[in-house]
């Protein structure tokens, strides 16, 4: 039965592939019918066709019938093909068994009938049993595809397993006489696409040379079997001709290959692997084979001859697919983060709980990391909060608890160590390389204008106090003093600190570096001040002795009575006197004759011999800085306190968030010097930026880790900046609610770093809930250009503290309108400040109460209203002034104002205590006898701070 023919392109559009794939096809195999894609192509060639194409297994099936009577199959076969099969066999009768392709002529297409199977009840196949199949000898195989028949009943007991041999030295049984050929039955494999039931050859026989490969019986095996989905059409995985087809099922199961064996179908199988192994030419199996054989020559060199792929190959196959692709590091990756308790993914904090720990300052990012909650999540949380932020921006470590605690995760944050912490710790924790003996640092604490700088002139013969504006300290500098102590010349260091109430930060920074606190008091200014009380706060906490010296002794003020009283106020903090039975040693001094100098040397002395004060004088330097700034053709300068280790020039420092190599060294009289030994006050440059007052130096071995050091305090001063809180939405609602908020916008230049943070801190202090004092901008140096456009463009007040303006800057802020307030004494700038935003606040209404009167009679007139005859009990009732209604001490009315004041007929503008007058109040007439009518002004009282 014939069925229509078809074109190229429609078989093409059946199959899934392009129309010129079949077309070249055809002319490898050397049908030359086939040109275009409108070429028709007969029943016969287009079964051929999709068996070429199809991605299922062809040539091999599973076997689920009763075992194959051989007998009774071969007598099935067609007149045709058994002449056909003696042709081919007949020269290799005497051959050799090593699997050598015979080239004979070819034969025509054979007429098949396909019958489906009918679908199995399961899903799942029954393993088949192992089948044996003996071929018969080279003369009687057909060129006849591998397939399983369907033997009539009864079927003989299945042959016992041998192992597999080639088909030469199989015995072959005998032939028995054949019946009537019936039409040809096989059972088709489960995944192949649906086929037409009879497919009839129609065009001419396919004139190709077939030669028969010689690789033993054809034995199929399933072990383990599985459920198989049916395959996407695909294109063929082997090269042409290499008569390859694979067909897989899931990853990690079995596949089933059909291999080119030299027992091939009807359907055109035979000559396509005939002519690639034309090319090929013979080889052996036991050879290594070439890459253009395919699947099936690499399986019998391996040993693999079942044509069974088992899942082990399949897994190799992948691992090689993977390494030549490039994946296998994404491969593995991907494992890891799905690693688990039989292969599943681990479950997250988020999914679960529990604590986590996280090294401050992080990010949003660095937060979802940690805890397996999306940043958009933490981000959403935030917005809600009316907080604004981004994936990469910090978060406040109390928020990110307080979110993280909806989600059941403890947060528990650690400081991470930084570069800076950890050259420290090396510090601390190295071997001392020379340990000897050094001079104490002395700092001088006190009340500002008690005498601290006199003294220590005093002591050193300078005269620093004379060049300090308004005779005030306005820094923190030291001194290297050489005494002799009982023939001895000893080094000791001085510090000296202002005692303004707005330099708590720098007598801190003094007490804390310090061996012994020198605490001067004057008797005749007052004894014990503010600054003494704090100053001897600051001493305790540092745990460092406290010598105290009375000073301007000289003066006549300084009497006994007084000194009496001092000692006692003393007492009251803490500090009892030796002479009165304490441990704290009172010396009696005169900045102006020298009187209680020297004793007062001795005293440290001793102090510094009960510590036993040593000092490593080899290795790198480290040490405090004291002050820093920015000086004209040498840049940033820092005086530093050199307190271990040896500094050179030309070693590499890191000093907060400055670093450098020295350039040169000062010592605290002017002199270069090449080296330092602790403990020297010392002035450097050549570090790129200005570190704080009070940080640490430290001298290290390269300028990459002293670089990295400085890169994260920067960075790190730079994520608390932008942790601050910014302006939220509910903060601006209420500002707009509120009224427009006023500010006082400051620019601060100073002359140095530690000057600069006092400023910054009083200037900060003067705002008030209504008018805010902002610093915009401080910095050390002269002011710039740049400095009169920021305050121009925020219309801001630039204040020099002991810094002036360049001519350039000085012209531009003229033009522009901008004040430059230069000063010298810091207290100025804060008195300055506090009236100007005096000034801006609001005045206060307060209510000034005038007089009172009683109302003794009431008057109805009509179209005017209720009249109060009144009588002035006390003060004076004004004609413009406000009337409160008070009746049995309870306020009825407020704010209400007269519309006529007569006293008789005449009007009055005020009427005094003692006389009678009436009144109509405005819009009020519920007056009654008795009441008592206030009469008062509101006045408007300018505010301090």
């Amino acid at each position: 039965m014939a069925t229509a023919q078809k074109r190229i392109h429609q078989l093409a559009k059946e199959i899934g592939i392009d129309s010129k794939e079949i077309i070249a096809k055809c002319k490898a195999e050397g049908i030359e019918a086939i040109k275009t894609h409108m070429s028709p192509v007969s029943a016969g060639l287009a079964a051929t066709i999709r068996e070429w194409f199809s991605s299922g297994p062809h040539t091999t099936a599973i076997e689920t019938a009763a075992p194959v009577d051989l007998e009774k199959a071969k007598a099935t076969r067609p007149k045709k093909a058994k002449t056909k099969t003696a042709d081919e066999s007949t020269p290799g009768e005497g051959g050799e068994t090593t699997g050598t392709a015979v080239e004979e002529p070819p034969a025509p297409p054979v007429r098949r009938v396909i019958k489906k199977p009918e679908p199995p009840p399961e899903p799942i196949v029954p393993p088949p049993a192992r089948v044996v199949v003996t071929p018969p000898p080279p003369e009687e195989v057909p060129a006849v595809a591998p397939v399983a028949k369907v033997a009539p009943p009864p079927p003989p007991p299945p042959a016992p397993e041998v192992p597999e041999v080639p088909a030469k030295a199989a015995a072959a049984p005998p032939k028995p006489p054949p019946p009537p050929p019936p039409p040809p039955t096989t059972v088709a494999p489960m995944n192949v696409p649906t086929r037409p039931k009879v497919v009839t050859p129609a065009g001419p026989k396919l004139q190709v040379q077939t030669p028969v490969k010689l690789a033993g019986p054809k034995v199929v095996r399933v072990e383990a079997p599985e459920v198989i989905a049916p395959p996407r059409p695909r294109r063929p995985m082997g090269t042409e001709g290499s008569g390859i087809t694979t067909s897989r099922g899931p990853r990690g199961g079995t596949g089933v290959q059909s291999l080119g064996t030299g027992t091939d179908d009807e359907a055109g199988r035979s000559p396509r692997r005939g002519g690639a192994n034309k090319r090929r030419g013979p080889t052996t199996t036991t050879g290594v084979p070439d890459r253009r054989r395919g699947r099936a020559d690499i399986d019998t060199w391996q040993g693999n001859t079942s044509g069974v792929i088992s899942e082990q190959d399949l897994i190799e196959r992948e691992a090689r697919l993977l390494r030549a692709g490039g994946f296998l590091k994404k491969r593995r990756q991907d494992l890891k983060k799905h690693e688990g308790v039989g292969g599943e993914r681990a479950a997250t904090p988020a999914e679960v709980g529990g604590k986590v720990k996280i090294a401050a300052p992080f990010t949003i990012k660095d937060l979802s990391a940690a805890t397996g909650v999306k940043g958009a999540d933490i981000v959403k949380k935030l917005f809600l909060q009316g907080i604004m932020a981004t994936i990469n921006s910090g978060i406040d470590p109390e928020k990110a608890q307080e979110i993280m605690f909806e989600h059941n995760i403890e947060l528990e944050i650690s400081e991470a160590k930084t570069a800076e912490e950890a050259v420290s710790a090396e510090f601390s924790g190295r071997e001392a390389v020379d340990l000897r003996p050094r001079g104490p640092i002395v700092t001088i604490l006190g009340h500002v204008d008690h005498g601290k700088t006199s003294l220590l002139d005093k002591i050193r013969n300078t005269n620093v106090a004379a060049g300090e504006a308004g005779g005030i300290t306005q820094r923190t500098s030291a001194f290297r003093v050489q005494i002799e102590v009982a023939g001895e010349k000893k080094d000791v260091v001085f510090f000296d600190t202002p005692g303004h109430q707005a330099f708590t930060a720098m007598r801190s920074r003094g007490a804390n570096i310090t061996d012994v606190v020198v605490l001067v008091v004057s008797p005749a200014d007052g004894g014990v001040m503010p600054q003494t009380v704090e100053s001897i706060s600051h001493a305790k906490a540092a745990k460092v002795p406290i010598v105290v010296a009375l000073n301007k002794i000289d003066r006549p003020e300084a009497t006994e009575a007084n000194i009496q009283k001092t000692l006692g106020q003393l007492a009251e903090h803490g500090l009892n006197p030796v002479e009165w039975g304490g441990d704290t040693e009172v010396v009696r001094t005169s900045a102006v004759t020298g009187k209680g100098i020297k004793e007062l040397l001795e005293t440290l002395d001793y102090q510094a011999q009960l510590q036993d004060l040593k000092a490593d004088f080899g290795g790198h330097a480290r040490g405090t800085v004291i002050e820093a700034k920015v000086e004209e053709g040498r840049g940033a300068v820092a005086n530093l306190l050199l307190q271990d280790g040896k500094l050179e020039v030309g070693d590499f420092i890191v000093a907060g968030r400055g670093y450098g190599r020295v350039r040169d060294i000062t010592d605290d009289r002017g002199n270069k010097i090449k080296s330092a030994l602790p403990p020297i006050p010392v002035q450097i440059s050549g570090i790129d930026e200005i570190p704080d007052a009070g940080d640490k130096f430290f001298v290290v071995d390269s300028l990459k880790k002293a670089q990295e050091a400085a890169e994260q305090r920067r960075m790190r001063e730079r994520e608390a900046q932008l942790a601050q809180p910014k302006v939220t939405l509910d903060r601006l609602f209420s500002q707009m609610a509120e009224g427009e908020t006023k500010e006082i916008l400051v620019v601060i230049k100073a002359a140095e770093q530690g000057t600069v943070d006092v400023l910054k801190g009083e200037v900060e202090k003067v705002s008030t809930p209504e008018v805010k004092v902002r610093v915009l901008h401080a910095a050390v140096g002269g002011i710039t250009e740049s400095d009169v456009l920021l305050a121009d463009a925020s219309r801001a007040v630039i204040i020099g503290f002991n810094v002036i303006a360049s001519g350039k800057a000085r012209q531009l802020a003229e033009a522009k309108g901008i004040q430059i307030r230069p000063y010298q004494v810091i207290y100025h700038i804060t008195e300055d400040l506090k009236k100007a935003a005096e000034g801006l606040l609001a005045p206060e209404l307060r209510q000034e109460v005038l007089g009172h009167a009683e109302v003794r009679k009431v008057f109805k007139i009509s179209k005017v209203g209720a009249i109060a005859g009144c009588y002035v009990t006390d003060g004076i009732v004004q004609r413009d002034a406000l009337i409160r209604v008070t009746r049995n001490d309870v306020v009825i009315e407020n704010d209400r104002k007269l519309e006529q004041l007569k006293r008789f007929k005449d009007d009055a503008k005020e009427v005094r205590a003692g006389m009678e007058c009436g009144m109509k109040i405005v819009g009020y007439d519920d007056i009654k006898e008795g009441d008592i009518l206030e009469c008062y002004k509101n006045v408007e009282v300018k505010r301090t701070l």
